[in-house]
């Protein structure tokens, strides 16, 4: 077990967000969490990197508990953080992007290097020199993926990595997704069962703040009551 969420607890101001979520995730395994708008998906990620911190409960990474730590050492630990909004550096360009978040362990030859994201993803390589900004939102959610791949993460957090792309992006993150995850631990959120259910083994369904649901991929797949009762837009 590489991460273990256990009963947390988080707010935002007086308002309960998460009231006793739990869930665990194995190593080397791609999970997803499901629900509906305001459901706590987003939360439960910002919990686990340190952006907003549970007021009880703890989550524990690689046997170490990491609830209450800052979020720049939770991510130096070896979780990486991919945020809906994309938070490009404006003014850098693609290189300078990835360089910034380079970290490297001591004793540790780093996997991720400027040249090995270059290498993998042409893409990326074609605007190596061209300014974050300027670039389209599909080639943002790329760059903010190959940058938190530059601390060396062992888990990785992707929140909504296909909002706002179009569909033909959106298959490139599937793709992307289904690669890393040879390599690293995943938990990602999405709006679409489909896609989630194709990308992840399991699937966690949250409601107001909670799991009410855990399947594998392909069972919940076939539990259209399940999947009408928690996941469809009334």
């Amino acid at each position: 077990m590489i991460l273990e969420v256990n009963d947390i607890h988080t707010y935002y101001g007086e308002s309960l967000a998460l009231q006793g979520l739990s869930f665990s995730v194995n190593e080397g395994e791609t999970v997803c969490l499901l629900g509906r708008n305001g459901a706590g998906k987003s939360t439960t990620l910002k919990s686990i990197i340190g952006l907003t911190p549970p007021r009880k409960g703890t989550i524990v990474f690689d046997g170490q508990t990491i609830s209450g730590k800052p979020a720049h050492k939770i991510a130096r630990m070896g979780i990486g953080y991919v945020p809906e909004d994309r938070r490009i550096f404006p003014g850098l360009t693609v290189r300078e992007n990835l360089e910034v978040a380079e970290y490297r362990r001591s004793g540790e030859t780093p996997a991720w290097t400027v040249e090995r994201v270059l290498d993998e993803y042409p893409m990326l390589a074609e605007l190596v020199n061209q300014d974050g900004d300027t670039l389209s939102g599909g080639q943002q959610q790329m760059l903010t993926v190959a940058r938190s791949l530059m601390i060396q993460p062992r888990v990785l957090l992707l929140d909504e990595p296909n909002e706002g792309l179009a569909p033909v992006i959106v298959q490139q993150i599937g793709r992307l997704i289904d690669e890393l995850s040879k390599t690293t631990t995943i938990v990602f959120t999405d709006q679409s069962v489909h896609f989630a259910l194709k990308h992840a083994q399991r699937a966690f369904i949250l409601e107001r703040g909670k799991v009410v649901h855990e399947a594998t991929s392909d069972d919940l797949r076939n539990d259209h009551e399940t999947q009408e009762r928690y996941l469809s837009v009334a």
